[in-house]
Parts: structure tokens; sequence; C-alpha cells
């Protein structure tokens, strides 16, 4: 329009580093970071917000004194400890692109990874510090640069010593930099000067996928869809002022969700958790007035299944919201969940989309409807947040598929929160953008109000198709949730030699239950669906294969029931029976 100008005046770029600079300056002695753990090691003096500005820029100097260039990768291979809140900010100051890798790799994936990703320096856990010294060997044997290693000394509870690590020697000091050295030596100024981006479309991070359909891909995010995503996970979660956010979600994945920087946004207190557990929990937020926290549902399992001598009030009898994704949670735990006083908002996204992507956001009518009805309407995923678009598509016309609650397609997005591309992979890029949208591979329908339902995660794999009907997972394993005994539940297909396939679950039982034979769980699974789609094969497992990030790899489970066999011919008219334990 005539007279309008585009110039430093009306345009910055965006990035998520400007909400620690105005947080260090409305709330400098609030609280930023709080350690918080069960054992002897844990230390509870929280940083303010000043200091931690103060340090996060002694990171970036630090860095550039190593020789850390712009768009240079530093990867951080650690779990939930205060220094890696820091390193997502201190490293983006330095022009530096932050590689949070799954603190639970193995050390030949994660040489794989660094080899990727071509990481300059290495933040080390000292807990994680074997494995990263095994990987550095590998990579250094297959010809690559190894980067410079820094390891973190930070102890939260007894689970550091677990890892062998001896914090007060853990390596010779002409081997590797230590963190508090790093940041107290001379080059690590509280003057530097911050190496904002010219372009918003810049790299901040690079984040791996998790590996659970194909080799994990190299997912990068800029510093424009950093800043946004932060503040729509923000709105999504609620979050007031100075709310108190529990990590129990890994910082690893998808950034903790940009909420590593959406607490900064609001000044938020991050109470860092290295060890997760359903006592942990309840002692964390009883302790530091946790608000808000996030988790898989694998995580809400923990909560609803702590003893009461693990369970705590909640403080000042206010509920604490949490953020759910990464698998659809169960509607009975959802119901369990709220009887203890947890408000959870169930979210769905991907690594592609920055974390969240969509909320099952709510309606005050849906108050009054009873509590089964209640959790069954909060288990669905929803709509897209702010700055994003999601429909449910056909994969191979691009036609949305009807609104209807049964037609089923491909979820897709499009947006300002989704990945700038796959790292060296301009091929995969294409492929997942064909057509203009981002394709999740995830199946599901839509409802009549536009909110969107998922049929099945880990991809179009898991709808098993028995004599023609198309069975969702989940709908099994909501079933099997609802059962007293079960903790929790895993569905694929398993082969059977008359009706194709046929669902197979594998369940964990809750701590203290009584043995359960498989013939129960299968009746009671019959009484409650369609005889078509009762599991006929009940596996009792004492722990599901699960990712870091709490996923269920039933790509593992499918291998399992794979090797189990067909169900015979002879008996597969019947829809019964069928069952192992191990």
């Amino acid at each position: 329009m005539e007279g309008t100008v585009l110039c430093a005046a009306n345009h910055a770029p965006l990035t998520p580093i400007s909400f620690l600079e105005r947080t260090a300056l409305v709330y400098p002695d609030r609280p930023a970071i709080v350690a918080s753990g069960l054992g002897p090691g844990r230390r509870d003096a929280p940083r303010t917000w000043r200091e931690t500005r103060g340090r996060c820029l002694r990171l970036a100097a630090a860095l550039a004194g190593l020789g850390v260039a712009l768009h240079d990768v530093v990867a951080v291979f650690a779990q939930n400890i205060p220094a890696v809140c820091e390193l997502h900010f201190g490293i983006p100051m330095a022009g530096a692109v932050i590689c949070a890798l799954n603190s639970r790799l193995d050390a030949a994936m994660a040489s794989v990874l660094l080899q990727h990703s071509e990481a300059k320096v290495v933040f080390v856990d000292c807990a994680l510090l074997d494995i990263a010294q095994e990987a550095l060997r590998l990579a250094s044997e297959a010809g690559a640069r190894p980067p410079l290693v820094v390891y973190i000394r930070e102890l939260l509870d007894e689970s550091s010593h677990d890892a062998g690590a001896n914090p007060t020697g853990v390596v010779r000091a002409d081997q590797y930099y230590e963190y508090e050295a790093l940041l107290s030596s001379t080059g690590g100024s509280p003057d530097f000067v911050i190496r904002w981006p010219a372009d918003e479309n810049e790299p901040i991070a690079l984040n791996y996928t998790s590996g659970t359909t194909s080799r994990p891909k190299g997912v990068v995010y800029s510093h424009r869809g950093a800043y946004l995503n932060s503040l729509a996970a923000v709105l999504l979660n609620d979050m007031a002022a100075m709310s108190v956010y529990l990590w129990a979600v890994p910082m690893f994945h998808c950034n903790g969700w940009c909420l590593t920087w959406g607490v900064a946004a609001q000044g938020g207190t991050n109470v860092c958790l290295r060890k997760v557990t359903g006592a942990a929990i309840f002692d964390s937020i009883a302790r530091h007035g946790v608000t808000h926290m996030g988790g898989a549902p694998t995580v809400l399992s923990m909560i609803v299944n702590a003893t009461a001598d693990e369970r705590r009030p909640l403080p000042g009898g206010r509920p604490v919201t949490v953020m759910t994704g990464g698998a659809p949670p169960p509607p009975q735990v959802l119901f369990r969940m709220e009887e203890l006083g947890f408000l959870v908002i169930h979210s769905y996204g991907l690594t592609e989309t920055y974390g969240p992507a969509t909320a099952c956001t709510w309606k005050p009518e849906w108050d009054a409807l009873p509590p089964e009805e209640r959790a069954a309407v909060k288990s669905r995923q929803g709509l897209h947040l702010l700055g994003l678009e999601v429909d449910v598509k056909d994969p191979a016309t691009m036609r949305s598929v009807p609104a209807d609650g049964r037609a089923m397609g491909e979820v897709m997005f499009r947006g300002n929160t989704v990945m700038s591309g796959y790292y060296k992979d301009a091929a995969a890029t294409a492929e997942a953008m064909a057509g203009g949208w981002l394709r999740s591979g995830d199946l599901a329908v839509r409802h009549g109000d536009g909110y969107v339902k998922l049929l099945d995660r880990d991809r179009s794999k898991d709808i098993i198709i028995s004599g023609g009907e198309n069975i969702s997972t989940i709908e099994v394993e909501a079933a099997l949730f609802a059962h007293p005994a079960v903790a929790e539940a895993a569905v694929v297909g398993r082969p059977d030699e008359y009706w194709g396939e046929t669902p197979c679950a594998f369940v964990t039982l809750k701590g203290g239950a009584q043995s359960v034979a498989a013939e129960e769980v299968m009746a009671f699974c019959r009484a409650r669906l369609p005889h078509y789609m009762a599991p006929r094969s009940v596996v009792i497992v004492a722990e599901l294969p699960k990712t870091a990030t709490g996923k269920v790899q039933k790509f593992a489970l499918r291998e399992q029931a794979k090797a189990m066999g067909s169900i015979p011919r002879s008996s597969a008219k019947q829809r019964v029976s069928g069952s192992s334990k191990l």
C-alpha cells in the first residue's frame, strides 16, 4: 500500500532469544531454574533470571572463543538438568544451532548422529559420559572429525551415580572442558555481544526424529518457527506470568515442546527433574509449587498409579495443568487424572511441527457430560494451534475427507510452525511436503465440529485389517485400559490364517494387582467391543518397549506378534481364545 515501508523501525527478526532478554529485565530476581530430585545430590537453591542471562552470555562468549561460528552445530547429550535450559539460549546467542540428542541413545546411534550433524562441540552430561566416549571413539574410527567435548557435572539425584560417573574426577582436565570452568574462564564474558539472526528463517535447532518407523532424520527449526510455537505452547498451556513448570518432558524432544524457550517468555520457573517417577513428580509439585507440567501418556500412568505413600496433596488444592501428547491418552487414564486434581490438555504433533500442533481445546458445554464421555471427548486430538492449519486428506487425491467421524484420511499440516526441512536430505523434504502440505503419515477422522481424532499413530501400519474390517488399535487399547488391573496396553496385528490378521494385545499390570489370566482380559474386551475388534491374543509383559519420549515402539511388538506365528484356521473362525504370558 502506498506510503508503507519495511525497515528497522517496524521489522526485526523473530527469535526466542528475545524472551530471555525481556524476562531478565522484568523478573531479574525471580527464580529461573531449580533442580529437583529425591536423592542426596539434589540442589534446591534456584538461579534467578538475572543470573541465568549472565551465565548464558558467558556461555555464548566461551563458544565463540572455542571457534564456534555462525550456523555451526553444537550438540547436547544430557538428561533434564539445569545446564540444558541455559544451553537453549547460550548456543543460539553465539549464532550456533543447538542439536539436543536423545539422552537414551546407545553409543552407535549417538555416533551416527554426531557425524551426520557435524557437531563442532558436544556438551555431555556426566551421567552419560561413558556412552559419549564410546560414540566419539566410533566416530573417530569412521574417519570423522571429533567435536570438542564439554562435560557437565550436575547431579540431581542418585540416578547420576548409577551411570558409573565420578563427578569429582570424571575425566582428565587436558582431555575435555568442564562446563562451570568454561563459563568462568576469561573467554566467557558477560558483556558478549549477542549474535542476533539477520534473518528470522535462519536455523536455531536441529532435532532428530525418534526413529520408531525409519532411520532418524534431522529436522531443522528456524528462529521464527521456534518463537511462534513457543508462544503458541504458552497459550495452549494457559501459562500465566511466573508459572512453575516441572520438566517431565525430555528437553531434547522438540526442545521440550518449545517450552525451554516458552517458560522464559512468561518469567516462569523451570523445575528440572533428572529421573521421572510418580514419587518424584508428586514431591516436586509439593515442594516447588508446580503449576504446569507435561508428559507422554506413560507419565500420566505414573501419576495415576502412584501409591498412597508416594502421593502428596497438590499445592493450595489448585489443579496442576498437564499437557500430554506423543500418543492418544486412554480415556480411563484421563478420567483418573481428573479425579486426582490434574487438568489435562491433550495435544498432538510431530518433530516436524516443533512439537505441539493441535489441541483438544475444551468447550464449557462439555462440562455437563458424564465423566466417561468427558474423557472420551478429551482424548481427541482437536484443532490446530495458532499459526498453523490442520486437515485430514486423502493422500492420493489431496481432497479433504468428509467431517463425519467415519471417513478416514491422513493428517496434514501447513503454516508457520512446519519445519524448514530435513538436514542434508532434499529428497525426503520434498516427499514430506508434496502437494503443499506436511504429510504426517498418521490416520484420522474429522468430526462434525471439526475436531480431529486419530485412529492410529505409528503410521498406517497400525491399522489392523481383519476379514476386510478396519480396526483402530486406539479403540481396542481404550477398552483394555478400562480393566482395573491393566496399567499399560498396546495393540498390534498378529497373523491369522482365516482373517488375515487379528488384534494382539500386550499389557502390563498395575503394581499389587493379582495375577490376571489373558482369557479374562479378552473376555473383558469382548463385553465392550464388537467381537471382530476384541483381541484374540493377550501377552502379559513386565514392560512395554518405548522410545525416550514415552512412545511405545510398536514395530518391536509387531515383530513379537509375527514371531508368535499365525493363529490356526481351525480356531480362527470362532474369534476367541489364543493367549500367552511373558
